[in-house]
Order: structure tokens, then C-alpha cells, then sequence
């Protein structure tokens, strides 16, 4: 099935070359490269990319609003008015491995709605970490299970897999969270219209080069969405998840 990798960028110049030859060596795949105006250059490697790959690298270089949510909201417009037949989501740090595609695209193709590839399906799947990040990111996923109702062991995690027709149903225009927020609030989004979400275990390695976009306003951000998305929805009474092991 022909699979559109979306992948946001700012100030990744040096990662972005590794990951798109990793990516494209999965059968099928062609990349969009979502760039926020980055200042380093990502945007002119974007374009050398897109001429190297022809047909299979396509660059959206953005203007207006920079954030990781309006990124993704443009990316997902442009991927709905594609050909591709499912629609993927990774982060540009070199922390999502490619080498998990194939199963997520497997399970996408065998029915799921969205696949998300998760750091906690199997115990906790991540590295180079430091302890405190890990009790952080394992709380929140705790207190947004809680609040939300969403069966999900990683909700927060960035690396996922659209059926396109599946995302083309939700209402893209009613998202108003930014930064990781955006994540959760697209998920429930998606449990709220009763599509089928299924995890597939990956192992999450911390970016290689350049520093951390998290900060605190995203933390705080992280912390108030659950309840927006209570007041604006309703607490989730069932998920349709299952874990893909």
C-alpha cells in the first residue's frame, strides 16, 4: 500500500539526510517534510532531497504559525487530498526507527484505523533516557488514562499510521492544542469517532544530535488538555484498542 510519511521539521539538517534514505528503503513509503521556517538550513536539505528522490520526497515549506500541531494539521490536509492509502507520522530526531514501519503498516493494512507505535506496550521501551524522564513520561501517560478513558498504554508517543480514508473522518478543523498536547487531543479524537486503534511495540532512542523541543509550557500544556477534551467531549466510556505484541 502506498504509505506518506509525514515528518515535521526545525533545525534537524543533519538528521533529516539519514532518516528519509531509512525511511524510503521501506517498500512504498514517500516522505512529506513538513518545515517550520528552520533557520539551520533543514528546509534548502528538504528541497536537495526531494531532487534526489524524485516522485518519492515532497517538501511543504511553511509560513504563518510555527508549532508541531499546525505542522501536522497542514500535512494531514495535504495527505487527505493525496493518493496515499495510509498516512504515517515520525519524528525527525532520528528517535523513531524506520525498521518499525512494516509492522505498523501490516496491522494498518489488516483492518486498524491508527497504529501507534508505542514505548510502553512491552514494559518500558525506551533509551538513553535519564530516570526522571521516564517516571515523567510514564505519569503522564498514567494521569491522561485516567482523566480521558483512553485504553491506551502511549498516547503521547509522535510515531503512528493513519489509514488516510480513517483520518479524512475526523474534524481536523475543531483541533486547538499545540505542541504534545496535539497528539492526545487527535487521539481521542479518534477513539471518540470509534475508530479502531491498535499499538505496536517499538523502542524509543533519544535524539542523537541537537536538544529536546520539550519544555515546560508543553508539560503544562500536557497536563490541562485531558480536561478541555473532558469538558469539550465526554469522558471515553470504552476504547476500541488492543496491543499488537
Amino acid at each position: 500500500m502506498k504509505t506518506l510519511v509525514l515528518v515535521p521539521t526545525y533545525n534537524e539538517r543533519d538528521n533529516l539526510p539519514v532518516l528519509v534514505a531509512d525511511i524510503l528503503a521501506v517498500p512504498g513509503t514517500e516522505v512529506m517534510v513538513l518545515d517550520d521556517q528552520s533557520p539551520d538550513g533543514t528546509g534548502a536539505v528538504a528541497d536537495a532531497l526531494a531532487v534526489r528522490y524524485p516522485g518519492r520526497v515532497r517538501v511543504l515549506h511553511r509560513t504563518g504559525q510555527r508549532g508541531l500541531g499546525v505542522s501536522y494539521l497542514d500535512g494531514f490536509r495535504h495527505a487527505i487530498a493525496s493518493d496515499a492509502e495510509l498516512v504515517c507520522q515520525m519524528d525527525a530526531d532520528l528517535s523513531h526507527d524506520p525498521k518499525y514501519l512494516p509492522a505498523m503498516i501490516a496491522l494498518a493494512t489488516g483492518g486498524a484505523d491508527l497504529v501507534i507505535g508505542s514505548r510502553y506496550l512491552n514494559g518500558i521501551s525506551v533509551v538513553n533516557w535519564p530516570l526522571r524522564r521516564i517516571i515523567l513520561s510514564s505519569c503522564a501517560n498514567f494521569y491522561i488514562r485516567t482523566v480521558t478513558g483512553l485504553g491506551l498504554n502511549d498516547i503521547t508517543t509522535g510515531y503512528r499510521c493513519w489509514r488516510r480514508t480513517s483520518l479524512a473522518k475526523l474534524p481536523l478543523d475543531k483541533i486547538v492544542s499545540e505542541g504534545y498536547a496535539f497528539l492526545l487531543d487527535v487521539t481521542f479524537m479518534a477513539a471518540d469517532a470509534g475508530l479502531r486503534i491498535v499499538e505496536s511495540p517499538i523502542i524509543f532512542v533519544e535524539r542523537r544530535q541537537g536538544a529536546s523541543k520539550l519544555s515546560s509550557g508543553v508539560l503544562l500544556e500536557s497536563l490541562v488538555t485531558p480536561w478541555k477534551l473532558i469538558l469539550r467531549h465526554g469522558r471515553l466510556r470504552q476504547t476500541r484498542t488492543r496491543g499488537a505484541r
